[in-house]
């Protein structure tokens, strides 16, 4: 096990009725608040009506940046930059999932910024601070209410590209299996596809020593996959919706990561082919996630036996070590299709016209992943095997 700091200052609340705790936390940061969401499926819901009952109840006044995308764009944040200079916002309330956090994130950043923000993504310049940010989470699946990272797509120069700060941990999150309930069955998959992603990003490192935090990432693993079937028949479950929601906060908060040093190639894949086609992001990651196993595997063959073994249950008397990881690898996709998720890159009519102009956006840092470290022939490879 490596050495390691921890920290994570979000307060979480989760649950039933903790909507109301805005009534707490909104009055410590001041009156001015930007109320930050996507196409409005939160005014179709009632949850739109709720936050602003809550927040008119403690006087504050509200500005409103609505629209945010999937895959949230620069263009949308410097809007929402411009929107806390002018009305002097002191806090900003993300209501939605993890890409209207993230744009929020970016937005309370680059309020304290002088320049432009893609300074700060893009590692020409660092934050020097951020307005106060609070969320309240409908969607379970990236894990952004209670960490510092966000993603953000530059769309005019097809970038889409990870930064982070300690500056961009959410204040307060707020996370009530309710608020999930009326997600349709693609986005809950695409969800439960994100966090499980996160998890095998730390799980597949060359760290020793390490039985907690793999204990942690298996239960994680074993509990999406045993929950999203009875979920996936029952949309409204309020029980098996808090377990996902609770399983996607977890899987990104920081714990899994405490003395590990984790991959996140397959992220990095994945966001040069979104930052191209505008896809799902865990549409992407159920297509690519299978093929970097198979592509990586002799980088550690009983990491991926382990998973087999404890993920999946596979048996290993009477195989070789490399059959055991394989059939983890199968049962993986063969999850995958059980739920829903998209298989190939085919499926969102992606061919092979793009595959080097995919790479390049890949590439953008040089050669990139930490379990086995990918260079552009690796990277054209894996997206071949996905199409």
């Amino acid at each position: 096990m490596n050495t390691f700091t921890f920290y994570n200052p979000t307060t979480l609340y989760f649950g039933s009725g903790q909507l109301e705790q805005l009534t707490t936390e909104v009055p410590k940061f001041g009156k001015n608040v930007l109320l930050v969401y996507g196409g409005g499926s939160i005014k179709q819901n009632g949850i739109y009506d709720n936050v602003l009952k809550l927040l008119k109840g403690v006087d504050a006044n509200v500005v409103e940046l609505s629209g945010v995308e999937p895959n949230p764009r620069l263009t949308t944040v410097h809007r929402g930059v411009e929107l806390c200079r002018s009305q002097h916002i002191d806090l900003i309330l993300a209501v939605g999932g993890g890409s209207v956090i993230d744009c929020a994130k970016a937005i309370a950043v680059g309020a304290k910024y002088e320049g432009d923000f893609w300074d700060i993504v893009t590692r020409k310049a660092a934050a020097t601070g951020a307005l106060p940010l609070g969320t309240v989470l409908t969607i379970a699946a990236t894990g952004s209410e209670m960490n510092s990272s966000s993603v953000i797509t530059n769309w005019e120069t097809k970038e889409k590209l990870l930064w982070g700060t300690p500056y961009a941990f959410p204040k307060f999150s707020i996370l009530d299996p309710a608020h999930t309930a009326s997600l349709p069955a693609n986005q809950t998959v695409y969800g439960m596809v994100d966090m499980m992603s996160h998890v095998f990003e730390q799980y597949f490192h060359h760290v020793t020593n390490t039985p907690v935090q793999d204990g942690f990432c298996e239960t994680i693993l074993r509990t999406v996959i045993e929950t999203a079937p009875r979920l996936l028949e029952d949309l409204q479950n309020l029980e098996e919706r808090a377990t996902i929601l609770y399983s996607g906060t977890m899987a990104l908060n920081g714990v899994l990561r405490m003395g590990i040093l984790g991959d996140w190639a397959t992220h990095n894949l994945e966001h040069a082919v979104s930052a191209v086609y505008d896809i799902p992001h865990g549409g992407g990651l159920a297509i690519l996630f299978p093929n970097w196993m198979t592509y990586t595997l002799d980088a550690n063959v009983a990491r991926f036996k382990q998973f087999a073994q404890r993920v999946f249950g596979i048996e290993a008397p009477g195989k070789s070590d490399r059959q055991v990881a394989e059939e983890g690898i199968a049962a993986l996709r063969q999850f995958f299709n059980s739920i829903g998720a998209p298989a190939r890159l085919a499926d969102y009519d992606i061919d092979d016209s793009s595959i080097e102009l995919m790479a390049d956006k890949a590439m953008v840092c040089g050669d990139f992943g930490n379990f086995k470290k990918l260079t552009r022939d690796d990277v054209v490879n894996i997206y071949r095997m996905s199409l």
